[in-house]
């Protein structure tokens, strides 16, 4: 029993920092804060960190209920969050800009605008549509109150260390350079597509099973 609730751990916490990808954050991070001062960039990473962890615990928390008022299953979530998932696990795998989270457009939007915490940092680049999907999957798919726990607990931690991630960042970017932090896509991005395949098998089947009566 300790073991599965271990395993479910251990595959919530790697869902969830797979999709935040904190460690690509950081080229985002450092190119939009090009110029400010020490203190300036600890207000922007900490209240990103900050907003992007409440939106999350937000969906987290309430997911189900807006599952439930526009009649959607959580298989049905599972499946189609999966192919979402897996369409982003390989432009990551391909080293391709389309799965990148921010756009062109919002980068250059970004320049012009005082406070980047919120957007384009906190969402849509910590919690996009790919990191709400995978929380209201994992806490749909939440056998009981223990692995719900599990799954808040994998957020917190997930988000506690993207905080350390993007504080560190310019240390980060000097050791790993563009290579580097590529390479680490591509193995989150052959994780992500692990667990994509994982989201619509499961969905896929349980609809199934539920049709099949």
């Amino acid at each position: 029993m300790a073991l599965d609730y271990l395993t479910y751990f251990v595959y919530a916490f790697a869902s969830l920092f797979v999709i935040v990808n904190p460690v690509e954050a950081t080229m985002v991070f450092i190119s939009l804060t090009s110029g400010m001062d020490q203190q300036e960039k600890r207000r922007i990473y900490g209240r990103a960190t900050a907003v992007a962890f409440v939106v999350a615990l937000l969906f987290a928390v309430a997911g189900n209920l807006v599952l439930e008022f526009f009649g959607i299953t959580v298989d049905s979530l599972r499946v189609a969050g999966g192919v979402l998932l897996f369409l982003v696990a390989i432009d990551m795998l391909r080293g391709g800009r389309s799965h990148r989270k921010v756009t062109e457009a919002e980068m250059r939007d970004a320049n012009y605008r005082e406070d980047i915490s919120v957007f384009p940092l906190a969402t849509p680049l910590l919690t996009g549509p790919g990191a709400i999907t995978t929380v209201v999957v994992l806490m749909g798919s939440a056998a009981n109150l223990y692995q719900k726990a599990e799954v808040l607990l994998a957020l917190t931690l997930t988000f506690s260390a993207t905080y350390f991630i993007l504080k560190f960042s310019e240390y980060i970017d000097r050791a790993l350079g563009i290579t580097g932090i590529m390479v680490m896509t591509r193995i989150m991005g052959l994780i992500l597509g692990a667990i994509a395949v994982n989201f619509v098998a499961t969905g896929a089947w349980d609809l199934y099973r539920a049709m099949a009566g």
